[in-house]
Formats: structure tokens, sequence, C-alpha cells
């Protein structure tokens, strides 16, 4: 038999007054508990990701709380458990605390008192859960999704047009902002085509100052311009029998792009300065952050040009309409950070995920992926949370003070963690937290939060 999960507490305790009193403190509560006179079979009850916390006695017959603990942490390290004890029994629920108990309460204890640590000890669970299922996810995963990390729809869709262009021979033209991974899906499509043994060959042209910009692509032969003492095999040539990745298109000029053209349909080069038509075996992956349509409404681009290039486009989704891409892809940087350090990984707090989830990304991946190496080198979690548009900037940080206001610190972000998620009513809300929508309702005013103004369209009860 196995315990429900939509239980959160396990209450153990052999003294049944003290049971039915413990038990009616956190069903008042609106937590839904299992109360159990005795420790023994419970370990074997719970499946390792259970989402709930247990509560025991310390001195029962038979198993006592000690030796619970010992069976419990030996099939889940992390998960809570809170011990009572009686006065006598002080110095010992110190030592299960070195070895891992999460809190004890001391006879006799308020109730308020036992519904507190309940819940922190929830909240701690519901976390440890999550960075669980982000690392499972981010470990479960195929060649293709492990470059591509995410399980939104929109990256889904991508996944499978990049699975089913790669074995085809057509030419792609991926659409992207700054900093989406366009380099990283045509290095996909290279490694999973045909062409996979030959040479991938990668460059910017935005990058490439004018004067040298047909010399590079093309090749030249000696003497074609005052300098060119030796002939220079060009990018397309080199990239020959493989895939070359030309970025920032838009940023060709006319002449080029009329060059490139006649490459695309002939699959030839000529060197500069040269008479001879080498052929080609290529795929030419285009890459740009620009809408090339309008651009050549407005004659900074080639019309000819974009319409042989529009064969087969791909659009990388911008992070921001990712979701909860966001968590798994920082988990998945800040993991590989933390080894490339020798460093210990770190675990996302409540807070700090609900900031992932709301930042903008105006840099996309790139910019999370240099904010997951500062989180995994210890530096605090500030964002620049700019809109793509230039609007206002703000910068939020995670701070940390003493015991009262760091508490109140992992209240109000838990609940706006939970706030970010998605919910059709404050009930769901409450639910979720595992508290009464009255106290839902104050913490709610306390913290300065407003259910409206992350739902708008939902039911306020």
């Amino acid at each position: 038999m196995t315990i429900d999960n939509r239980i959160q507490v396990v209450l153990i305790d052999d003294d049944p007054h003290l049971r039915q009193a413990l038990s009616q403190t956190l069903d008042l509560a609106g937590l839904k508990i299992l109360p159990l006179a005795e420790a023994k079979g419970v370990a074997g009850q719970l499946e390792r990701d259970w989402p709930g916390v247990v509560v025991s006695d310390i001195r029962m017959p038979g198993m006592d709380g000690l030796e619970l603990l010992t069976e419990l942490h030996a099939q889940d390290p992390e998960l809570p458990v809170l011990l009572i004890t009686g006065h006598g029994d002080v110095p010992l629920a110190v030592q299960a605390m070195r070895i891992g108990a999460y809190d004890f309460l001391e006879k006799p204890f308020a109730s308020d008192a036992l519904l507190d640590s309940v819940r922190r000890a929830l909240a701690l669970r519901r976390l440890v859960l999550d960075n669980r299922s982000l690392r499972l996810a981010l470990s479960d995963r195929n060649e293709l999704s492990t470059r591509l990390v995410g399980q939104s729809a929109p990256m889904l869709r991508l996944r499978e047009q990049i699975g089913a262009l790669a074995a085809t021979k057509a030419d792609v033209l991926i659409l992207g902002e700054t900093g989406a991974g366009k380099e990283v899906v045509a290095r996909a499509l290279h490694d999973l085509s045909s062409r996979r043994n030959g040479p991938f060959v990668a460059i910017n042209a935005g990058a490439l100052a004018e004067s040298v910009v047909e010399s590079e692509l093309f090749g030249h032969e000696p003497g074609a311009f005052t300098g060119a003492q030796k002939r220079r095999i060009g990018k397309f040539e080199f990239a020959n029998g493989g895939t070359l990745f030309l970025d920032e298109i838009e940023s060709m000029s006319l002449d080029v792009q009329v060059k490139l053209l006649r490459l695309l349909q002939e699959r030839v080069v000529e060197r500069l300065g040269g008479n001879q038509l080498i052929p080609l075996d290529i795929r030419i992956i285009a890459a740009t952050k620009e809408d090339l349509r309008q651009s050549a409404d407005q004659g900074r681009f080639r019309a000819d040009l974009y319409y042989r290039l529009n064969v087969a486009p791909l659009r990388i989704p911008p992070l921001r309409e990712r979701g909860e891409d966001a968590l798994m892809l920082f988990q998945h940087f800040a993991d590989e950070a933390s080894a490339r350090h020798g460093l210990p990984p770190h675990e996302l707090q409540p807070g700090q995920r609900a900031l992932l989830l709301r930042h903008t990304w105006p840099g996309n991946v790139r910019e999370l992926q240099n904010a997951a190496e500062r989180f995994a080198l210890g530096l605090e979690l500030a964002l620049d949370n700019s809109a793509p548009e230039g609007g206002a900037s703000t910068t939020v940080e995670v701070v940390s003070g003493g015991l009262s206001e760091q508490v109140e610190n992992f209240e109000k972000s838990l609940i706006a963690a939970e706030l970010a998620r998605s919910h059709s009513s404050v009930r769901s809300l409450a639910e979720a937290l595992g508290i009464p929508r009255k106290t839902l309702h104050d913490k709610l005013r306390k913290h300065g939060l407003n259910f409206a103004d992350h739902h708008p369209t939902d039911e306020l009860d």
C-alpha cells in the first residue's frame, strides 16, 4: 500500500489524545493529514518523490522517531521530518537535527508553532521536488533536446522542424532575435544531416569589413587586388562537402547579395581575379534578426535572394515566449558552470524562480546563460528588466537579512512564485499553498501582492 500523494502531513504519535489534538489543528488549517499510531512500515508506504512531510514523536514503542528518521532518509535524504519531544528528550532531538531532522518541537508547544514549522517544511519540500524535476527533465533528453533545452510548445515544434529538415538538402533561413541561439540551431541541422562528417563553417557577415567580405567569402587569386600576393580559399569553397552558416545576412551589401544568389542557384564559386568556376557541394544556412521581407520592400535586401532563401524558414522563439523553459535552461547552464568551476550546485529558491519567470529576457538565451554563470559562482542574482524596445530599466535583487526578515521574504517569495503559476481562482491558489482562503487574503495584503495583477481574467473566489 502506498500513501496517497494528496496527503500533505503524516502524523505519528502513540498518544491517542495528542494525536487527535494535533490532527484537529492541522485539519483546521486546511492541510490533508494521515494520523498513525506507530512508525513501523511508514517508510515503505512513501514514494521517493512523495510531496509531503512527516511529523513524529520520538518516544514510541516499537520503532521510535530516530529509527524512523534514519529509515526515511535512507530512502530520500531531502524529506522533511519534524520531531516531537518531551523535555528530557531535547538533547536527543538536537542530535537528531544534526543527522538530518528538519525541526523539533518541545512539549508543550503552541498550535501556531506546529503550523509554522509544517508550512515551512512543505514549502521546502515543494522547492526540492521542483528542482529535482528540473534536473530529471534535463537528464532525460535525446541528442537534439540536449542542445535545444525546453519543453514548451514552441521548442517542441522547433525540434520537430529541425529533425525533419536536417535529413534534406534544402538551404535554411533561421529567424531569431539576438542571443536566441541561431548558431546552435545551425550546428544541430549540420550534425543531424548526412553532411555531419564534412566541415561546418560559421561566419558573421556583420563582423566583416566591407573591403574584405568578398575575399573572405569567395576567395581570391594572386594579384586580384593590391596586397593579394597569394591564392586564398574563401569560406564557401572551404565548406565544400559540408555546411556554411552565414549569420546576420541582412548586413551584406547588395553587390555581395548578387554573387550569393548566383552561388545558391548554380552551386559554383569564382574566386576574385579568377576565371575558373569551382563546383560546390554545399548547404547554406543563413540567419537574420530582421524581417527580410520588409527589408526587401524597402530596397535594403534583394527580393529575389529573399525568396530563394525563404524556402525552408525556421523561427526560433524568444525566451519570453517559452514560459518555464527559462527555469530548465537556467538550471542546465548553472549545473554546467558549477561542474566547470568545481563548485557544488546551488538550488533555486522560490523567489529566484519567480524572478526568472517574470523577467522579459531582452538578451534571450545568451543573457540567461550569463546570469546562470554568476549564480553558479555564488554571486547575487540581479536581472536587468529592460524591455527589448528599450523601456525603463529596473533591477530586481534577492536580498537577505535577519531571521525574521528572511522568513518574511521567504513567505512572500513563495506566494509570488505560486502566483506566477496558472490558477483559475484564489481558492486553487490557497489549496496549492496549503492555507485557508482568509489566511491567503491576509498574506496577500500584508505583502502587497494582488491576485488580479497576475490573473486579471480569473476569479477572485
